[in-house]
């Protein structure tokens, strides 16, 4: 039946929600700071709407006034009102996400979602696709998301929860036949949550250990990502098989996620052996309760008797030779419930894993028990009415195993060559192997490798940094026996400059035995070794690195034992930091298709991995998006992205959102794999003259973007003190220092901190800046130039989504609020001329994006999102005004006075929620 639904602006149920919200925050305003308190917030957010309407000197003075005499404690309890109400307009945003979903599903005259599984089948089908092309392409398929902990998530655990519990009730006041009673309790429960929030504190008052950060990526799996996963596998299979009802479809496990949370040392000093081994054991628990609990549900809904039907002989046969092996008082008791005597053998078993023999080795072993049960259900049960929750579990064990996710471990390269030294010297093989030149490392470790006898001595002849890195090796090697191998499947080696680095890590391995040289000249490798391209010089030389890796039969041998595939991750926040955002992105864009075009010819399969962060600077953005702007030819190939921390709650906490987030990056690569494999790869979207005009646009950005931040003496100085760098050191969102080293030179300091300071201070420079300038460069050679860019926009996703991305970030900016930070430089000459250059850049940049776009206004064609962000503006520009006047008092006071740090804290906290990203 068809459900017909009154025409309505479909904006009016979240300005519902938005109002419900705002004016429950109102009354505990009134009832916790009185009516004095409520006064004061409206006074100033109007006095900001005003401001943005009408940029009159009179507001502006108004404004600072009442701003600058705010005291404590009213002062605070502004700055939380402000910061508040953006986390619940998140929440309310998340809602109406999830309302827009299920008008989709419920009425036809929506039509299909974009971006749904069944909008991506539907097209195969509309294109006529091959059963055996989409067929091959889902075999091939492999989309990773490696949940990361930097930054972790500026907003802390215990106010995460409270925000589900809002959307939890916000999403019951959506049903249709509530009476009036019932809704009066709803929104009595929610008020009640909207004033915890208002009571709770939100800053964390100590940094997060390592091990507080795995269990807040640990509370994604157990909340949502547990159960998502199979659901979007089982969606695609069913949609294929709803449009291809002739066809009998295998949708193997191609979505998973993996982990760097607990296993990425690179300048983390707290991430050591022995937490990453504590890691793996929280994982492996939390997986196995997950599976205990849906045994249990099973167990109780296998009531089957064999006096009503037939159970197979194998599983018989099994019951009665292991019942023995399980405590008489843990057996069902009930002899003809062949099922449940099957799964109380299964469930003792699971919870005896790592605690005992009689505890499964290995999760395949799970999976041959569960096999059986499956195979003699279809002995009585209707074909294709297959029980879906023993289903569902088959897969969550394929898909999880007994690890859960895959732990990434990654090191800095200059930490692996600095063990090497010292290992060479020892054994006098060699005296200074970093004096050695490229070749000459190349050769040396080479003849390592080729010789099977160890190199390393016993541990205590080293130096302490030396041991750890033994360590590291053999904690790999024992985690593959305790948890399996696909526990910890790949090592990462940031700052990847040579070939060395990765042949260097390779002999590390060789010494620990995960990869070893049989007599017979066999190689045996357990590792993938993935080199991470991080700086725009980096990615220029990666594919000649790759190239004389492949070219080396000593390392063929140890891709020969990985499926010929080799893993590259490419870094977005570093190459911006170093070269500005489109030079960086240009560069990825062409590293790819050569290592891509490169490893063809050696019959090598990739996979790329990308390290987006959840900024626009750090090459954030939605995971579709991310997926569409890679080269076509690469879709094939295994795609790994980064979900970094401050994104995981904004995408995971609640289970309609975390599936939309995931089927929208599942619909995009299938329907673009599947295009390109039909089309062949001739077929890649684009025109080798807009290549070669991204080549020219990508130089003249670089030279504009170094010519500000290495070339500007006093730019560094600009950036210490025109942004809250200082401050956000003392906001405890993350494990891990700020800087690689405890220095303020600039190519210490890491990606986060650059980009989080940027936006807290609305110029938010690394996601746009020098690129209007290459952009007019080329559009002001000719006419045509101009016309060339928009078909660009028009026809490339690349280009597009490039595009789109620089649009965002300079709606996210704001020049005008950004101005009150100059304030905060020392030497306002300096300060002055430093931010006019910034300031006719941006002005550059918009115009050139108009033209090319058509648009009259920045994000034209995304009216939703551009209204959310025009909405929000009038509520953040009183905290970056809050902001710069309390640095200022900080700053003079030495940074000692607390209170005034953490109204600082607090400013941060609620700018990062209302520009929805921290770094």
């Amino acid at each position: 039946m068809t459900i017909q639904k009154e025409k309505n602006d479909h904006t009016t149920p979240l300005r519902h929600d938005v109002n419900l919200l705002g004016n429950m925050l109102g009354e505990i305003l009134v009832h916790q700071g009185g009516e004095e308190l409520l006064n004061k917030v409206e006074t100033i957010r109007k006095l900001t709407k005003e401001l943005r309407r009408n940029r009159e000197t009179s507001t502006y003075e108004k404004l600072k006034s009442e701003i600058q005499t705010l005291q404590p404690p009213m002062r605070s309890q502004v700055i939380r009102a402000f910061s508040i109400y953006f986390h619940l307009v998140n929440i309310a945003e998340q809602n109406h996400r999830i309302r827009r979903r299920r008008e989709y599903q419920l009425f036809d005259d929506q039509g299909v979602q974009p971006f749904s599984i069944e909008s991506a089948v539907l097209s195969l089908k509309d294109h006529s696709m091959d059963k055996k092309v989409i067929q091959d392409v889902l075999d091939q398929l492999s989309l990773e998301l490696i949940i990361t902990a930097h930054p972790t998530e500026a907003t802390k655990r215990t106010v995460l929860e409270i925000q589900k519990r809002i959307a939890t009730i916000l999403m019951q006041l959506d049903h249709p036949q509530l009476t009036d009673n019932e809704r009066e309790r709803i929104q009595e429960s929610l008020f009640n949550e909207v004033t915890v929030l208002w009571q709770t504190d939100e800053l964390r008052h100590r940094k997060p250990t390592v091990m507080d950060e795995v269990r807040n990526g640990l509370y994604y799996f157990d909340q949502t990502l547990f159960d998502v996963l199979p659901d979007i596998h089982q969606e695609l299979e069913d949609r294929l098989e709803e449009s291809y009802p002739e066809e009998k479809w295998n949708v193997p496990n191609f979505l998973r996620f993996g982990s760097w949370i607990g296993g990425d040392r690179d300048g983390n000093p707290n991430v050591t052996p022995e937490i990453t081994w504590e890691t793996l054991i929280k994982q492996r628990e939390l997986v196995l309760k997950k599976y205990d609990a849906v045994l249990v549900e099973l167990m109780k809904r296998f009531s089957h008797s064999t006096t009503r039907v037939k159970v197979s002989e194998e599983l018989v046969a099994s019951v009665e030779k292991e019942e023995s092996l399980i405590p008489e008082g843990k057996r069902w008791r009930v002899k003809e419930e062949m099922y449940r005597r099957k799964f109380a053998i299964i469930l003792e078993r699971l919870r005896q894993v790592g605690e005992s023999e009689t505890g499964y080795a290995s999760d395949d072993q799970l999976l041959a028990d569960l096999d059986l049960i499956q195979n003699s259900v279809k002995n009585h049960q209707p074909s294709k009415r297959d029980l879906k929750m023993l289903r569902k579990l088959v897969r969550q064990v394929k898909l999880f195993g007994f690890h859960l996710a895959t732990l990434d471990i990654r090191n800095h390269s200059g930490e692996h060559e600095a063990a090497i030294t010292e290992i060479l010297q020892k054994v006098n093989i060699d005296r200074d192997y970093t004096s050695l030149s490229e070749s000459e490392k190349i050769e040396l470790l080479e003849g390592v490798l080729k010789d099977p006898r160890p190199i390393t001595l016993l541990n205590e002849d080293y130096s302490e940094e030396t041991q750890e890195m033994l360590k590291v090796f053999q904690l790999i090697r024992e985690a593959h026996k305790e948890f399996g191998k696909r526990s910890i499947e790949v090592y990462l080696i940031s700052m990847t400059e040579s070939t060395s680095d990765l042949l260097e890590v390779l002999v590390l391995a060789k010494e620990a035995g995960i990869y070893r040289l049989h007599a017979d000249g066999r190689v045996e490798s357990h590792l993938n070794i993935a080199p991470l391209l991080e700086t725009v010089d980096d990615l220029v030389a990666g594919p000649e690195i790759l190239k004389t890796l492949f070219e080396m039969d000593v390392y063929n041998k140890h891709l020969g034992d990985m499926n010929n595939h080799q893993e590259i991750m490419l870094g977005y926040s570093d190459g911006s930091k170093d070269g500005g955002t489109l030079t960086a992105n240009w560069r990825l864009y062409k590293a790819q298709q050569e290592i891509h075009d490169m490893a063809k010819d050696y019959n090598i399969g990739l996979k790329f991995f990308h390290g987006r962060g959840g900024s626009l600077g750090r090459g954030g953005g939605p995971l579709n998006r991310s997926i569409l702007s890679q080269p076509a030819e690469t879709l094939g190939d295994g795609v790994k992205i980064t979900e970094q921390g401050e994104v995981l709650s904004s995408r995971y906490l609640l289970t309609d959102i975390a599936y939309r987030s995931l089927e929208q990056g599942v619909s995009t690569l299938v329907e673009g794999a599947a295009h390109v494999s039909k089309e062949s790869e001739q077929a890649h979207n684009r025109e080798e003259m807009w290549e070669q005009a991204m080549e020219e646009i990508a130089n003249v950005s670089l030279e504009k973007y170094q010519s500000l931040v290495f070339g500007d003496k006093d730019f560094l100085t600009y950036f210490n003190e025109a942004t809250p760098l200082q401050e956000i050191s003392e906001l405890n969102i993350g494990s891990r220092p700020m800087k690689r080293k405890d220095s303020m030179k600039f190519e210490n300091l890491r990606a986060i901190p650059w980009v989080f300071a940027w936006t807290q201070n609305r110029q938010l420079i690394p996601a746009w800046y020098a690129s209007g300038t290459g952009l007019v460069n080329y559009a002001s050679q000719s006419d045509d130039h101009l016309k060339q860019l928009q078909q660009m926009y028009e026809n490339w996703p690349f280009f597009r989504s490039t595009i789109y991305n620089l649009q965002m970030a300079l709606t996210k900016a704001d020049i005008h609020t950004a101005k009150e930070y100059t304030a905060l430089v020392n030497d306002q000459v300096l300060g002055e001329r430093i931010f006019q250059t910034i300031v006719e850049e941006y002005n550059t940049t918009k115009q050139v994006l108009l033209q090319i776009t058509g648009d009259h206004e920045l994000l034209d064609q995304q009216p939703t999102i551009q209204e959310s962000v025009k909405l929000r503006n009038p509520y953040v520009d009183p905290l970056n005004f809050l902001q710069v006047e309390l640095i200022k008092d900080l700053r003079q006071k030495g940074n000692e006075n607390e209170d005034t740090l953490t109204e600082v804290l607090l400013t941060i906290s609620g700018i990062a929620a209302g520009l929805r990203n921290t770094g």
